[in-house]
């Protein structure tokens, strides 16, 4: 799996500078030298801009499917009541070139909330109703399955919980959710999560003094593999510091598990194969969420400077110069909003896919095929009702274990941080498991070849 262009997405970059100390009454040797009260900005070169689909965007997609849409500009007629989509040859180039739900959008605009989109010898009903979303959601074992998404997914994944189907994900999600409990998160908190956030903020530290630019989409990247490296395996893979070799070190981690019988994860007896499946569902899916999330976050603020402050203020009010805890969570309630917020207007993932296991008919009289694939826009959905973890009974795993990582890590780098967005700058957007400011890190180049059916594993 190839992308349209690897170099025309520009990084999202950070000048960093420092603010006071928040953390007056500790003195470790890298807390004690926090004194000045700085300036961070968030820049990314080029003209000013919000993300869109421009030119300069791109996706990562099948080849097998680029050449199914490239062939599909206009479909046959049926009797589901279901609008057909007519792709001309400017919107397959959109497809191809750009964020792949940005031309979905378009179509909704044109064609409503449900219509058909051919893909050569494919097709797919597209949906962007949140009823209809919330019926073919909820369906899921007795009337719809992941179907493609399995199917594609399965050379990497095998069997692992992500794409499981039937009564073996239903055995592989009882597995992991004890590890997810929250006395487990509220363990993570102060040993990974807070640990890590420190470790970002002290590798920002010499770009603040020196006024240099990061990208900060790969850092946040660098720091979400550190937090699931130390939460799930027990390994550090201290990728913020160093490049760490990812894929030896999840072996060595599994290895290492594999001959450990603790309560963390309940089902080590498993086989190693499952183990390395359900271990590497969770690798990616909770790496490659998280620093997006965090990403458009900080960019969100970045254009908003009352939002920031009042991030800040709330921030500094709740913590009162002290790391957050696990309750300290619930008091973050702007901060919090602030993120459901940039996971509405970017969504992780954009687009989820269903199969039909039996007929069935939508709201609204549609009718659907067995064997028929949906493809719900949450993208669009976003644009009413908010979904960010995908819903039913596939419903994310990981949901809290996400979004509490997330508040953590972001109230660290506000008490420690200002931000404010470089003027003239354009940002373009791109889909991965997750819609990126630019090209993923190097974790993803690793993987680059699959990243566009990660944001079908929800």
């Amino acid at each position: 799996m190839a992308a349209s262009s690897a170099s025309v997405f520009l990084p999202l970059y950070l000048y960093p500078s420092l603010r006071r100390n928040p953390y007056p009454h500790r003195h470790s040797p890298f807390l004690s030298r926090i004194k000045s009260s700085c300036l961070i900005t968030v820049s990314s070169l080029g003209n000013s801009g919000d993300p869109g689909g421009s030119e300069s965007g791109g996706s990562w997609v099948s080849p097998n499917w680029l050449s199914s849409l490239a062939r599909s500009l206009s479909a046959k007629g049926d009797d589901s009541g279901i609008p057909v989509a007519n792709a001309r040859l400017e919107d397959v180039s959109d497809l191809l070139g750009g964020a792949l739900f940005l031309p979905l959008y378009k179509w909704m605009l044109e064609y409503g909330p449900v219509f058909r989109l051919a893909a050569g010898p494919r097709d797919f009903v597209i949906v962007s109703d949140p009823a209809t979303a919330k019926h073919v959601l909820r369906s899921y074992g007795s009337k719809y399955a992941k179907g493609l998404v399995s199917e594609v997914s399965q050379f990497l994944f095998g069997s692992g919980f992500a794409i499981a189907e039937g009564q073996l994900w239903t055995v592989r999600r009882r597995a992991v959710l004890p590890s997810l409990h929250r006395k487990f998160l509220s363990e993570m908190v102060n040993k990974v999560f807070c640990r890590c956030a420190l470790r970002l903020v002290e590798k920002l530290r010499p770009y603040a003094i020196n006024g240099a630019s990061v990208n900060i989409e790969e850092k946040f990247s660098q720091l979400t593999l550190d937090v699931i490296g130390l939460s799930l395996f027990n390994y550090n893979f201290d990728s913020l510091t160093s490049d760490s070799p990812v894929i030896d070190a999840v072996y060595t981690a599994l290895k290492e598990a594999e001959a450990r019988s603790t309560d963390i994860f309940p089902y080590w007896k498993v086989s190693s194969v499952q183990l390395r499946d359900d271990l590497l569902s969770m690798l990616v899916a909770g790496h490659e969420t998280t620093g997006s999330v965090l990403t458009w976050t900080l960019y969100l603020l970045s254009k908003d400077s009352s939002a920031l402050a009042k991030a800040q203020e709330e921030v500094d009010n709740v913590l009162g110069g002290k790391f957050p805890t696990y309750d300290d969570v619930k008091e973050l309630k702007y901060l919090t909003r602030c993120i459901h917020e940039s996971m509405r207007l970017y969504p992780h993932p954009p687009v989820l896919i269903r199969r039909a296991l039996v007929a069935d008919v939508l709201p609204g009289n549609f009718k659907i095929n067995v064997g028929q694939d949906i493809m719900i826009s949450v993208y669009n959905i976003h644009r009413s009702p908010f979904i960010p973890f995908s819903g039913g009974p596939r419903k994310c795993v990981g949901d809290q274990f996400a979004l509490l990582e997330a508040v953590i890590a972001l109230s660290i780098f506000l008490q420690n941080l200002n931000f404010e967005l470089v003027p003239d700058q354009k940002i373009g957007m791109t889909t991965g498991a997750t819609i990126h400011t630019t090209n993923v890190s190097f974790f993803g180049h690793y993987y680059k070849h699959f990243l566009h059916f990660l944001n079908l594993i929800a």
